[in-house]
């Protein structure tokens, strides 16, 4: 491998900080670094500087449009492309002011708004975010930014999380400097996320309407294997997996997103990408990109790429787990225990906001990874369960159960691992095992939120842990100005608190039943955990630290119960249309078939009752089919009616139209087994899970 290309060719594609420093002038350079130092406005005449210089640098690398790159609520990204060319007395000409680097406009009223902007008032804004790097792809040149309404509220992800940044710094900088770190002045949140998703042959994803409209499978009988044997995890890569993923790596890191770990995942055809640690909104603009680059990469390997959560029901669902921690800017990592953890004071007081804020606030957290997708993913053997706890490991058990009760906390023996082979060396062991059955786990130096979806932007999440730590925070530092001693804080959050732990197995039924001793939430779905907006006690954390605004809350309460509504109709939808014109055809051709045999085998006087059984069978199972599909589309136009009632038409879409499509689906699901594959109209999950060869 020649290292220098691959190190010369990284963030080739960005406009960043070795570009900016050939490019600007010194004295616009500076100006800039020290706004995202100091978090001073940037200036008019900075920005047009910087606008010529990313111009010059983004036309060199083939660019002749740009655009503002944005996350509004429809959980996706978005944008819409402006040439550079300009007629300037009929001559063509090309420019790039710095207004248009700074502010752009786009139709508001055609996004997600909750009721923030009516139809007819459709002017909203977008605006550079400086802290992300602008990027060429495609011959434009991407301006990550920020997207508000004309009367300035937050209609996308990105200006929450910058605010839940900001409001963290703030309150953690304040409790710092109070426990005698005089020399923080600053406090930033970082995260590393990982990736799964699945990738199928295109040859088999375009003959299933499901996957094409819907992400995942609405039907498919389990194969005779699936992942039982776990051989496909960390197994060999194929060749054309393989160039992918390497394609794919060659690829993030000309965009200066430094993927790091690549690998198969638990089930057939799944597999995981993780890239390292930066700062938490820059970690989600890569995300954000990361998942564009993967389907994009995919097709041309003739793959299509899956990132919903359950794809296939019966195999492992995708999550996408989320490792944050937070820095000072001495360079204390505030969740390091160190050698000496219980005479480690900003150590100590992080932990015990961090469990209080657990405790107090995991109906937010629980709402940041509901979606549809996680609904069927979330509580299995494969992921976190519902209900919001954290994993410590035993040492910071033991620290904590020291504080509460006062005893020597005795250093932990370092032990060594040893293989029994003479010739391995031997080396030591982390102080405590891992717990992936933990929604939140303490995994060393950082926490590890295994809940998030993997077709989720990691924005939401990572605002809410920001929020909920900074409010927390706020209050131990209320505590302390008013007198009180800080280690008399610290056991009181750990004593009044600690029901939030948990070491156990989280998929076991003894669990759920503890959940229900502790008294802890158990929100199954994403309706119920959406409820949370209209929660006072869980709002005030967001709306006191200045992240949301009620009214954004409120926008954001009828935004996620409308896109639920709207995502069950779509899929019951699709697997009505799939039953009626594919699937029920299809059965009652083989139907025929079998029963025109039979008939043939009986007029020739031949024993011919065991397909007279069968002709039965199938027939019984086909009237079942008809009667749910006649029963399905009923229940979706009562859903319909309720449009006006966003909670009462969630409801009804959760219970009464996913129930009757389960049913239609188990149905289905057993007619596909006892159906002759070439009358089944459709890839089956053998060509699905097994098809790439």
């Amino acid at each position: 491998m020649d290292t220098n290309k691959l190190l010369s060719n990284y963030g080739c594609y960005t406009f960043n900080d070795d570009v900016m420093k050939e490019r600007l002038p010194k004295e616009t350079y500076e100006e800039f670094k020290s706004s995202l130092e100091t978090g001073a406005t940037l200036s008019k005449e900075c920005a047009a500087v910087i606008a010529d210089a990313m111009l010059e640098w983004a036309s060199e690398l083939g660019a002749t449009h740009f655009t503002h790159w944005f996350a509004p609520l429809t959980g996706l990204t978005a944008e819409k492309h402006d040439s550079f060319l300009e007629l300037l007395d009929n001559k063509a000409t090309v420019k790039f002011s710095g207004k248009l680097l700074r502010k752009g406009e786009t139709d508001a009223s055609s996004f997600p708004s909750g009721g923030l902007r009516a139809t007819f008032e459709a002017r909203g804004y977008t605006a550079w975010d400086c802290t992300s790097l602008a990027f060429v792809k495609d011959g434009s040149l991407y301006i990550p930014t920020l997207f508000c309404s004309y009367t300035g509220e937050a209609l996308d992800n990105k200006t929450p999380l910058l605010k839940s940044c900001d409001a963290l710094n703030k309150e953690a900088v304040r409790l710092l400097n109070l426990i005698g770190l005089k020399d923080v002045t600053s406090v930033t949140s970082y995260a590393g996320a990982e990736q799964e998703y699945f990738l199928v042959d295109e040859e088999y994803f375009e003959k299933r309407l499901d996957l094409k409209l819907t992400g995942r499978t609405l039907y498919g009988a389990n194969p005779p294997k699936g992942q039982e044997l776990e051989g496909h995890y960390y197994g060999y890569l194929n060749s054309r997996i393989a160039n992918f993923m390497k394609e794919l790596d060659s690829e993030l890191w000309k965009y200066g997103i430094p993927a790091k770990t690549k690998h198969n995942e638990a089930a057939p055809a799944q597999h995981e990408i993780a890239c390292i640690y930066r700062k938490v909104n820059i970690t989600t603009d890569n995300n954000h990109l990361l998942m564009q680059l993967i389907q994009d990469i995919a097709k041309k390997h003739g793959l299509r790429c899956l990132l919903h959560e359950k794809p296939f029901r019966g195999v492992n669902g995708s999550g996408k787990h989320n490792n944050w921690s937070v820095v000072t800017n001495t360079g204390i990592n505030l969740f390091k225990p160190g050698s000496d953890p219980i005479n480690n004071l900003p150590f100590l007081v992080t932990l015990a906001c961090m469990i209080k804020g657990v405790d107090d606030f995991a109906d937010l957290l629980r709402l940041s990874i509901a979606t549809p997708g996680n609904d069927h993913r979330l509580g299995g053997n494969e992921a976190p369960p519902a209900t919001i706890s954290m994993f410590l490991g035993d040492a910071l058990n033991d620290l904590i159960e020291a504080i509460i009760n006062g005893k020597e906390l005795h250093e932990i023996e370092k032990t060594r691992f040893k293989t029994g082979v003479k010739v391995i060396p031997d080396f030591q062991k982390d102080n405590t095992d891992r717990n992936r059955t933990s929604p939140f786990a303490f995994t060393g130096n950082k926490f590890e939120f295994r809940g998030v979806g993997s077709s989720q932007s990691i924005a939401i999440a990572n605002t809410m842990l920001n929020a909920m730590l900074a409010y927390t925070m706020k209050e131990m530092s209320k505590r302390l100005e008013q007198g009180a001693n800080v280690y008399d804080v610290i056991k009181e959050f750990f004593n009044n608190h600690k029901r939030v732990i948990f070491e156990g197995n989280g998929y076991s039924k003894e669990w759920e039943k503890e959940v229900e001793r502790r008294k802890l939430s158990n929100i199954k779905n994403t309706v119920d955990a959406i409820k949370v907006l209209k929660d006072d006690n869980q709002i005030k954390a967001l709306t006191s630290l200045e992240i949301l605004t009620e009214s954004e809350i409120s926008s954001r309460y009828e935004i996620l119960l409308d896109s639920y509504s709207k995502t069950i109709q779509v899929e019951a939808s699709t697997a009505l249309h799939m039953a009626k014109s594919q699937i029920f055809p299809a059965c009652l051709s083989y139907l025929d078939k079998i029963a025109n045999t039979y008939q043939t085998l009986s007029s020739v006087k031949l024993n011919a009752n065991y397909l007279k059984d069968e002709v039965l069978e199938i027939n019984d199972l086909v009237k079942q089919m008809k009667d749910v599909m006649d029963k399905l589309e009923q229940k979706i136009k009562e859903a319909q009616l309720l449009k006006n009632d966003c909670l009462l038409g969630a409801n009804h879409w959760k219970d009464a139209v996913c129930t009757t499509m389960n049913e239609l689906r188990n149905i289905v699901d057993t007619l596909e087994s006892k159906v002759d594959g070439k009358y089944w109209p459709m890839p089956t999950y053998i060509d699905l899970l097994f098809g790439i060869k």
